[in-house]
């Protein structure tokens, strides 16, 4: 009986906040501009080369944000297990995290923009003053560096994880360091990495507000769409259906990037 009293909060939570936000979402869909039930919101998203194309660009810049993310987290993630002050570091890589994203995407304006930082650098060491800012470039830099906090921390916790002994009775068997890493290390944080890749794809998948300060609106996406619609157009009805998409989209990614018991 207590602990069902304890469980009240949580569904409450649950109810508030994710089912009735999620069901008046999917109804919402159902609706025109004009606030009549129909069905074609849905038939033009997928019949819609624009839609689709945004679809691509979405899915094709989360996928690189996620890969260039575990290609600098995980050896991260790794040395920061061999050190001795661990802790004092992964805080000091989580810190970034506390700082609002606004204030992080302002900031990144001002070192990658025209008279920015770095562009006053390139210009000192005679290259002249380049285009950073507003390309795809400078958006997949800031996504990933927002990002990497959020990747480093579960294969961090994966990697602590490992049992010391497996690792000693591969060197012992012959294993070399990259037998090793490749048959013992790798599998058995492969449960971080599933954490970390759902905790990097899946918001990177509904961006919209770098799109715009990063990228310049030169980077579309589902999430820029979906801001188009709710706050320019007032077409709810058609917002809601993409919501509704990648609300799917997110769920497909989980399921495929589920933790396996007993990994």
């Amino acid at each position: 009986m207590t602990k069902r009293l304890y469980s009240i909060p949580y569904f409450l939570w649950i109810g508030l906040f994710v089912i009735i936000p999620l069901a008046m979402l999917f109804y919402q869909s159902f609706f025109d501009i004009s606030g009549h039930f129909t069905l074609s919101n849905y038939s033009t998203y997928f019949t819609s080369g624009t839609y689709l194309m945004m679809t691509w660009n979405s899915v094709l810049y989360a996928l690189i944000i996620t890969v260039v993310t575990l290609l600098i987290s995980y050896p991260t993630a790794y040395v920061l297990t061999k050190l001795k002050m661990k802790q004092m570091w992964l805080m000091l890589i989580i810190l970034p995290t506390w700082v609002n994203l606004l204030l992080k995407a302002y900031a990144f304006i001002g070192i990658f923009g025209k008279y920015g930082s770095i562009n006053g650098f390139l210009q000192f060491i005679g290259i002249g003053r380049v285009q950073i800012l507003f390309t795809d470039a400078s958006f997949i830099f800031v996504a990933s560096y927002i990002s990497i906090p959020f990747m480093v921390l579960p294969i961090f916790n994966a990697l602590e994880d490992l049992d010391s002994n497996l690792i000693n009775a591969s060197y012992d068997l012959g294993a070399s360091k990259i037998q090793t890493f490749i048959n013992v290390i790798w599998p058995l944080s492969l449960n971080g990495v599933r954490a970390g890749v759902q905790a990097v794809f899946i918001p990177s998948l509904s961006l919209f507000m770098l799109t715009r300060l990063i990228g310049g609106n030169k980077v579309i996406t589902l999430g820029t769409a979906v801001e188009e619609h709710f706050l320019i157009t007032q077409n709810w009805g058609m917002g809601s259906t993409i919501a509704v998409v990648l609300v799917l989209a997110m769920l497909v990614v989980m399921g495929l990037t589920k933790e396996k018991k007993g990994a």
